[in-house]
């Protein structure tokens, strides 16, 4: 069938095809306009884990995501798929998990790597595994991008969209990243590990096409961090909750924090949002969970706002979410991807349909 006859058969409002893509979609690779690349993995994690399994709670907890969005309410007809989760990577970060973990608990107890032959032979064997999933990352997001779709990404700890961006590099000169997270992960090679989850932010200012970082929800950094934000003279722009939560409780709005931060963009714009920039409410098994935090409504917000300013939304990437005991932290992490895969659509001159046109 061709697409238009899929859409004609395909009802939005039963629940989603068990034996489909992402969001119970009916749609090929081909027939779609935005292609998930999952990532599952989480080798450097050094606090709580879960995050390669990601992919998987939130693909699960896609088919119960009604398709009616109150945004962008014909999204759904572009046609979302998700591309298939490699269980061999996921059992290659499962393994080199293990290995990194003596790693982390030497360095905990204050010794030095240098001294442990073993250790630092484990610590070159999981960077240089760390850098070929970066490469393969990279080659999967050309691919798509190659054959005209709009691929985003599905982490995963927050060191796997640094070949997202790598490939976003070869393609566009010039573009910022909003940055929605509770850390700056500005760390230099965060206890020896060259591409740490904690180092994603410092990795990504290498690549000169990426003239503006600017941060929001930030609750949690060291002196390294800031010393790194220095140097960049401005390349960095900080908003740390404390200081978003103070400007509200003194009278300002949600509106226009969001048009601030919005106004220090280029025009080119890439989202990049680990989970636990929000409240621990709506992440509660993120790996690295800290107090405070904004809303799903305030992210929500801001990033439809973003669309509204007029800025091209070139990609993003959404990590960082850990499956717990139930399923709520996919269930909140597919909602999320599903709004910000209407960002990114809305953006790029797709029709998403009306917003509130069925509401009064």
């Amino acid at each position: 069938m061709t697409k238009q006859e899929i859409i004609n058969s395909f009802d939005p409002s039963q629940p989603g095809l068990a034996d489909a893509s992402i969001f119970g979609l009916p749609f090929s690779a081909e027939q779609s306009e935005i292609i998930v690349i999952p990532v599952p993995w989480e080798v450097t994690v050094s606090y709580g884990a879960g995050a390669s399994e990601g992919p998987e709670a939130i693909l699960e907890a896609s088919f119960q995501v009604d398709l009616l969005n109150q945004d962008y309410p014909e999204l759904w007809k572009l046609g979302i798929y998700m591309d298939e989760i490699s269980e061999e990577m996921k059992a290659q970060s499962d393994e080199l998990k293990a290995l990194a973990a003596p790693i982390i608990e030497a360095l905990e107890n204050g010794q030095i790597i240098d001294h442990h032959p073993s250790l630092q032979t484990d610590l070159d064997t999981i960077n240089y595994a760390c850098s070929d999933m970066i490469e393969k990352v990279r080659t999967q997001t050309l691919h798509w991008l190659d054959k005209g779709k709009k691929p985003v990404l599905l982490g995963g700890d927050h060191s796997t969209p640094l070949g997202y961006y790598q490939a976003l590099a070869s393609k566009y000169d010039n573009f910022g990243i909003l940055h929605l997270d509770a850390h700056m992960d500005l760390r230099i090679a965060y206890e020896g590990f060259t591409y740490s989850h904690a180092s994603i932010m410092y990795n990504t200012l290498q690549l000169p096409q990426v003239s503006k970082l600017v941060q929001v929800g930030i609750r949690d950094f060291c002196e390294q961090e800031v010393e790194v934000l220095t140097k960049e003279n401005g390349r960095v722009l900080v908003h740390t909750d404390l200081d978003l939560k103070k400007q509200l409780f003194e009278g300002s709005t949600w509106q226009q924090l969001c048009d601030a931060i919005i106004n220090s963009l280029p025009s080119k714009v890439c989202v990049s949002f680990d989970i636990d920039g929000m409240n621990a409410l709506y992440c509660p098994s993120t790996g690295t969970p800290v107090p405070g935090g904004f809303s799903y409504e305030q992210a929500v917000y801001l990033l439809n706002r973003l669309v509204e300013s007029g800025r091209e939304v070139i990609g993003f990437d959404l990590v960082e979410v850990a499956p717990g005991e139930n399923d709520w932290d996919g269930n909140v992490g597919a909602r999320m991807l599903f709004q910000m895969c209407g960002m990114l659509a809305k953006s790029q001159g797709m029709s998403v349909g009306e917003k509130n046109k069925f509401l009064k």
